[in-house]
C-alpha cells in the first residue's frame, strides 16, 4: 500500500480523554489531541507553548496556603491581592506594593482553613468580602498605600432625631391626641434613620387657627428631616424640612409613606452569609447558616441599607426565602440578564414578575437545573456562567437556551474528563486577552487552561504543570492583556516554599525578549557574565536565554550562575517541558477498518510553525528528532525564529496508533499551525 499523507488542519479540539480514542465520529476528534501539556490551543487552531512564569515575590508565610483575588480600581489600575491568614498584600505590574521598603498589608480576621471559602464581588473600590464564620466586610482603597478593612454596618448611617417637642398654639378646648416622629435624611440624600421617639399634643386641629408645632435637635450628616403623624395607629408622612421644626396645619398624612424599620441583619454567628454580588442597583447576600436558603437585598440605589416600610415600597429592601425540595445553602448569587442563585443541588432563577425590576412584591424563583454547584466562585463569560459541579469535580456552564425559555446547563468536561475525575477544582479565573482562556487549578496541583469561545464552539482543554503545586490563581488586566498570577507551592534547599507568580506576555518583538522559564528572573543592562539574585531558586537547575540564544543549563549556587559568554538581556529560571501528541491515526480504509489493527510507522513529519525554534519530532516521547533550524544566520547569532514549514525525517518505528510527538525542552517560543506525516502502513 502507498504511503498515507493525513494533514491535521487544526488542534483546537484540545486534550481528550484515553476513554475517547474509539470516538473518531465525534466532531473534535480530528481536532484532538493525545496530550497539550504545557502547551495552549488558540481559538483559530494553533497550538502554541506558555509562556513561564515571572517570579513576584514569596508569600509572607509560606507554611500556610495562600490565595489570590483581583481588585480592577480602574481600567489602568489593577490589584492581585495577596489574601493571606491575618493579612492582604498587594501586586501590580509584577512587582508588590511597598511602603517603606517594605510589603504594605493590611491585617484581617481569616485563618487558613477558611480562604479558599471567602467569596467577594467588587464595585468601584470596594470589595465585599463573606464568609458564613464572619461577619461582612469592606475592603476600601483610599489611597495607594491607604486601604482599609472594616465590618460592614447594615444600621442607619444617620442617626435619629432626638429632643422631639410637639407644642400648639393654644386652644382652649383640644378634644384630640396627635403623635409624631421625625427622621433624618443623610448627606447622599437616600439614607433615612430610624424614626425618633414619638411626642404628642391634645388639641384639635379641625378648629380655625389650631396648629400643632414640631420640634426637635440636629442631627450630625443629616441634610433634611422628614416629618410623619400618626392616623388610625400608622404613622404617614406629612412634610420634609431642612430646618429643625414644622408647622402642621391639619397636614393629612401619606399613609403610603411611613417611617424605615431596621431590623437587626448579620450580628452573630450562624447569621453570616456566605455569598455576596449585586443586582438592579441592590447589594445581595446569602447563605447563612441558620438560613441557608434565605437571600436579603439592600434597598433600592444602596449599598448597605436593610431598611423597610410599612406598607412595603418597590425600593425597599428585599427579603425572601428559596422553597425548595432541599435545604441546601446558597453558595453563589450571580448577576446575569436576570439573578441566579446556586446551590449545591440545584440552580435557581429570580425574575420579577408584572414588573421590569424586582421589588419585594414581584418576586418569582424558578428552578432552571438540579446539578449544583462546588463552592468555588464562579465566572462569567458574556452571558455564560462557567462553574464547578457540587460533585464529580467536573466544569459545567449555564447558558440562557431560547427553546428552553430559560438557562440550560452542559458539562465542559466531558471529552476531558481524565483531567477532572477523582480531582476538584479549588480556584478559577477568566482571560479574556489576548486568548479567551479560563484558567483552573486543580487538586493535583496542575493548571489546567480551557480555551473557550462558544459561539464557535470552541472549548480545548489544556494542562500546565511545572517543578512545583499550583495552589491559587487570579487575572487582572495589565496594559492590553489580562494577566495570570499565580501562587506556586514549590521545594528549594529541601524546604517548602510558596511564591506568586506572573505569566509573562508572549507578544514580543525580539528573541532576546521571548520569556519561557518558570519562576524565572530578568536581566537587562550592560553585557555582564555573572547573573545574581536568584536566591529563590537556589541550588535549582535552570535553563537560560541571553540575548536570544541557549546558554547551557546551569545550578544556582550562593543565589547567582555564571555565563559563558556576557550578555545583556537574560532571562534565568526553571526549565519548561512542552509536550504535543497527536491522536491516534484514524483513515478510511477500503477494508472499513480506519486503520484499526493495522501497524504504522511515520517516516516524515510536516510541521507548519509560526515564529518558533528548538523543535523536536518523533513518535514517541524517547524518539525524538531536532528539526534543523540554522540557515543564513551570522556566526554566533542565534537561529532566526521560524515561520514556515519545517520537514523533519525521522527513524520508523511500527506501532499501532501513527502518533506524533512534538516538544519543546528550550526556553523558546513554538507554535505548530498544522501538522502533516508521511504514514507507512503494515499488515493488518
Amino acid at each position: 500500500m502507498a504511503n498515507l499523507r493525513p494533514l491535521q488542519r487544526s488542534f483546537s479540539g484540545g486534550e481528550v480523554a484515553p476513554e475517547l480514542l474509539g470516538r473518531i465520529d465525534d466532531a473534535k476528534y480530528q481536532s484532538g489531541l493525545a496530550q497539550c501539556r504545557n502547551f495552549i490551543t488558540k481559538p483559530q487552531g494553533p497550538a502554541e507553548n506558555r509562556a513561564g512564569f515571572a517570579f513576584v515575590r514569596a508569600v509572607k508565610d509560606s507554611s500556610k496556603r495562600t490565595r489570590l483575588i483581583p481588585f480592577t480600581y480602574s481600567t489602568t489600575q489593577t490589584m492581585v491581592i495577596e489574601l493571606g491568614a491575618g493579612y492582604f498584600r498587594f501586586h501590580t505590574m509584577g512587582a508588590t506594593l511597598l511602603d517603606g521598603g517594605v510589603p504594605y498589608e493590611v491585617a484581617n480576621p481569616y485563618s487558613e482553613a477558611d480562604l479558599f471559602d471567602i467569596h467577594y464581588v467588587q464595585s468601584a473600590d470596594v470589595l465585599t468580602l463573606v464568609h458564613p464564620g464572619y461577619a461582612p466586610r469592606e475592603l476600601r482603597r483610599l489611597g495607594a498605600v491607604n486601604w482599609s478593612l472594616a465590618t460592614i454596618p447594615f444600621g442607619s448611617p444617620v442617626a435619629a432625631p432626638t429632643g422631639l417637642v410637639i407644642t400648639t398654639d393654644g386652644v382652649t378646648t383640644p378634644r384630640y391626641t396627635y403623635r409624631y416622629v421625625v427622621t433624618a435624611i443623610g448627606a447622599d440624600g437616600v439614607s433615612e434613620s430610624p424614626p425618633s421617639a414619638f411626642g404628642s399634643v391634645n388639641s384639635n386641629l379641625y378648629e380655625t387657627g389650631c396648629t400643632n408645632g414640631i420640634a426637635w435637635s440636629a442631627v450630625a450628616g443629616a441634610t433634611l428631616y422628614n416629618v410623619y403623624k400618626m392616623t388610625a395607629g400608622v404613622f404617614g408622612y406629612i412634610g420634609q424640612t431642612g430646618a429643625l421644626t414644622m408647622i402642621d396645619d391639619n397636614v393629612a398624612p401619606d399613609l403610603s409613606k411611613t417611617p424605615p424599620v431596621y431590623d437587626p441583619v448579620f450580628q452573630a454567628a450562624g447569621e453570616y452569609p456566605g455569598a455576596v454580588s449585586y443586582f438592579e442597583q441592590r447589594r445581595c447576600f446569602a447563605g447563612t447558616l441558620n438560613k441557608p436558603q434565605g437571600i436579603l437585598m439592600t434597598k433600592s440605589g444602596t449599598e448597605s441599607n436593610m431598611s423597610y416600610s410599612l406598607p412595603i415600597r418597590d425600593d425597599d429592601r428585599i427579603s425572601f426565602r428559596v422553597a425548595a425540595r432541599e435545604a441546601n445553602t446558597i453558595r453563589h448569587i450571580v448577576p446575569l440578564t436576570q439573578l441566579l442563585l446556586m446551590t449545591s443541588s440545584a440552580e435557581w432563577r429570580v425574575t420579577s414578575v408584572n414588573s421590569d425590576a424586582i421589588t419585594p412584591s414581584t418576586i418569582s424563583v424558578r428552578p432552571q437545573s438540579y446539578v449544583g454547584s462546588s463552592n468555588v466562585q464562579p465566572v462569567v463569560i458574556n452571558n455564560t456562567l462557567i462553574y464547578g459541579a457540587a460533585r464529580g469535580g467536573h466544569i459545567r456552564e449555564l447558558a440562557y437556551n431560547r427553546q428552553a425559555e430559560g438557562f440550560v446547563s452542559g458539562d465542559l468536561s466531558l471529552r476531558a474528563a481524565h483531567l477532572f475525575d477523582g480531582q476538584e477544582v479549588v480556584d478559577m479565573a477568566y482571560a479574556q486577552a489576548p486568548q479567551p482562556i479560563v484558567w483552573f487549578v486543580s487538586t493535583s496541583g496542575k493548571l489546567l487552561g480551557l480555551t473557550y469561545v462558544p459561539e464557535h464552539q470552541v472549548g480545548a482543554w489544556h494542562r500546565h504543570d511545572t517543578d512545583g503545586v499550583f495552589e491559587s490563581c487570579t487575572v487582572v488586566a495589565e496594559g492590553r492583556e489580562d494577566v495570570l498570577y499565580v501562587v506556586v507551592r514549590r521545594t528549594v534547599g529541601g524546604v517548602p516554599v510558596r511564591y506568586v507568580e506572573r505569566m509573562a506576555s508572549r507578544q514580543f518583538e525580539s528573541l532576546s525578549d521571548a520569556f519561557f522559564v518558570d519562576s524565572g528572573a530578568t536581566y537587562a543592562g550592560s553585557p555582564t557574565s555573572s547573573i545574581t539574585g536568584l536566591g529563590h531558586l537556589e541550588g535549582k537547575t535552570v535553563s537560560i536565554l541571553a540575548d536570544g540564544a541557549v546558554h547551557p543549563q546551569r545550578v544556582v549556587v550562593a543565589g547567582s550562575i555564571a555565563l559563558e559568554t556576557p550578555a545583556s538581556v537574560v532571562h534565568v529560571g526553571l526549565p519548561i517541558e512542552a509536550d504535543l501528541e497527536t491522536l491516534p491515526l484514524a483513515l478510511q480504509l477500503q477494508d472499513g477498518s480506519f486503520g484499526q489493527g493495522w501497524v504504522k510507522a511515520i517516516n516524515k513529519v510536516s510541521l507548519r510553525v509560526f515564529r518558533s525554534s528548538g523543535i523536536f519530532v518523533g513518535p514517541s516521547p524517547d524518539k525524538l528528532t531536532e528539526a534543523k533550524q540554522r540557515t543564513t544566520e551570522v556566526y554566533g547569532a542565534p537561529p532566526a525564529l521560524r515561520t514556515d514549514v519545517v520537514d523533519v525525517t525521522l527513524s520508523p518505528t511500527w506501532g499501532q496508533s501513527g502518533q506524533v510527538f512534538v516538544r519543546q525542552s528550550y526556553p523558546l517560543p513554538l507554535t505548530v499551525v498544522s501538522l502533516a506525516a508521511e504514514v507507512a502502513l503494515g499488515g493488518a
